[in-house]
């Protein structure tokens, strides 16, 4: 299947309003959850803005129960990954690279060894693997959660128990307020205070003393009072409410009364495996424990009395924010303007640097450098001056260090860091991008970055020579009309410095005129 992608575009514009993908060229998406607990793929189709879900797998690959005290995965949990992941790049054979997009949670937050196993497991897949940030998981979980509910200008409470984290959402309509991800999960707590699945009085209380001491440091700004209704979006959050109804528990939902029955039971049977109550089903029974105790601290801490189940949860929410991207509705975007504002960017020099850098990367290695990265070259040239808010000495690193570390929500982890590197990269000296550079497209993206803010640097609408970018395979070359450097020697200076740093690189840079 062929598709015109709809991504690139030039600034805060789309280019070619034509490459919108329709319900024609590409009817489907797919999302991948890679969560501590459970991998899930699920796939919809796009029927104009709306999506109608067609086909879904799980496996409970329980990564979190691989990961060592040193923090690694060990080879158990990395098999297991892999065997799952070949299943789905099955599934999804055959579809562009636009349509699918997987993410990774906690277990890869944390894992030293994630970045190794994630280049096997992009290849088990077949597609790239995104590792999002906590608060970002929380602000997906919650737009899948909100896309499943009617509207509402109620506030609502999302919690969501992962298998390695938590995620607290406070949220009105399709807009999250406030979003909170806590490291604690249904299989972490299982491993570290159930691993035989013996239940007693002092590991349930260890176990829930654990969490509520986490859920505390939230309670302020989450407890009763602060929202309206309060729902539960994950496999922990549904299989407590089939037990609590089929029960007799509950007369709908999760209460705290039927929390507190279901507590008894457990200490009266004293082992999860001897445990025979309808609705737990046999595949959540390893992580039912650590699943418990949790939800068990957050009714105690934030005084919530019933919580209902919700259908959507982070695929869902994976999905709507990429069918957002095709429409043009790109969260990364919004976040790039709100950063402008915040941090009180020029936009026209902004727009100035984004333009002339777009058009020399894309002459440097026509045709290689794919539209996702060029995306990132714009809004790198849109941001690289974000840290002048912070002091205009060395301000590329103050700005290298924000887009690193900041709550940015729709990017991922991977490309904050591209981002980063851009803005660290786009003036001074080269020595400090030694051993970081990779290939080719990401050298052509700093070079042209670099050469934008060169010549934009009277920050004016300068008439600029006519200039040609190109890479003769181990060389970048630029041209520039004949007799503009005579007429502008300390732009000329620039560049004869500039072709000295590259080539401190080992890297060939070449300016002529012609």
């Amino acid at each position: 299947m062929c598709v015109t992608s709809p991504w690139k575009r030039s600034s805060a514009k789309y280019r070619n309003s034509d490459s919108l993908i329709t319900v024609q060229q590409q009817p489907l998406l797919a999302a991948v959850d890679l969560g501590s607990n459970s991998f899930r793929l699920q796939i919809a189709r796009v029927v104009d803005d709306q999506l109608y879900m067609l086909d879904g797998l799980r496996e409970a690959v329980r990564l979190a129960a691989g990961l060592t005290e040193d923090k690694r995965l060990d080879k158990a949990s990395q098999q297991r990954a892999l065997v799952c992941l070949q299943r789905f790049g099955e599934r999804l054979r055959g579809l562009p690279r636009e349509a699918v997009r997987a993410v990774g949670t906690n277990s890869l937050r944390v894992a030293k060894n994630a970045p190794e196993f994630l280049k096997q497991a992009e290849e088990a897949l077949g597609f790239p693997i995104e590792v999002i940030a906590g608060r970002e998981e929380a602000r997906l979980i919650y737009r899948g959660v909100a896309q499943t509910l009617p509207q509402s200008d109620s506030k609502r409470l999302v919690m969501d128990i992962g298998g390695g984290s938590t995620e607290f959402i406070i949220g009105t309509s399709l807009q999250p307020l406030k979003l909170e991800s806590l490291y604690m999960g249904c299989v972490s707590y299982s491993v570290r205070y159930f691993p035989d699945g013996k239940i007693t009085k002092s590991n349930l209380k260890q176990a829930e003393l654990a969490a509520r001491s986490e859920v505390q440091a939230i309670a302020s700004e989450f407890s009763v009072g602060h929202w309206d209704i309060a729902f539960g979006s994950s496999g922990s959050a549904r299989v407590l409410c089939d037990i609590l109804e089929q029960n007799g528990f509950s007369d709908g939902g999760i209460t705290r009364a039927g929390l507190e029955k279901l507590r008894e039971i457990l200490l009266k049977t004293g082992d999860v495996n001897r445990l025979e109550l309808p609705g737990l089903r046999p595949d959540r029974v390893p992580a039912f424990l650590g699943g418990f105790a949790i939800m068990y601290a957050a009714f105690c801490e934030l005084d919530i009395e019933v919580m209902q189940p919700a259908i959507g949860a982070l695929r869902e929410g994976v999905l709507y924010d990429l069918l957002g991207r095709i429409h043009h509705n790109d969260m990364r975007e919004a976040t790039v303007q709100q950063f402008m504002r915040r941090y009180h960017v020029d936009a026209r020099q902004a727009a100035r640097v984004a333009r002339l850098a777009d058009k020399l990367a894309g002459q440097f290695l026509a045709g290689l450098i794919n539209e996702e990265e060029s995306l990132l070259l714009d809004w790198a040239a849109r941001l690289h001056e974000i840290g002048i808010s912070v002091a205009h000495s060395g301000y590329h690193k103050h700005t290298s260090y924000i887009l690193a570390n900041a709550d940015m929500p729709g990017f991922s982890k991977k490309e904050q860091a591209q981002l980063s590197l851009l803005a660290l990269a786009h003036r001074g000296g080269l020595e400090k991008l030694r051993g970081m550079l990779g290939p080719p497209e990401q050298m052509a993206q700093v070079m042209a970055l670099r050469f934008a803010a060169l010549f934009y640097r009277s920050r004016s609408d300068v008439a600029l020579p006519e200039m040609q970018g190109s890479f003769s395979g181990t060389k970048f070359h630029l041209a520039i009309a004949p007799g503009w450097l005579a007429q502008n020697p300390l732009t000329e200076t620039a560049l004869l410095e500039e072709m000295k740093q590259w080539k401190s690189l080992g890297i060939g840079m070449q300016v002529i005129e012609g």
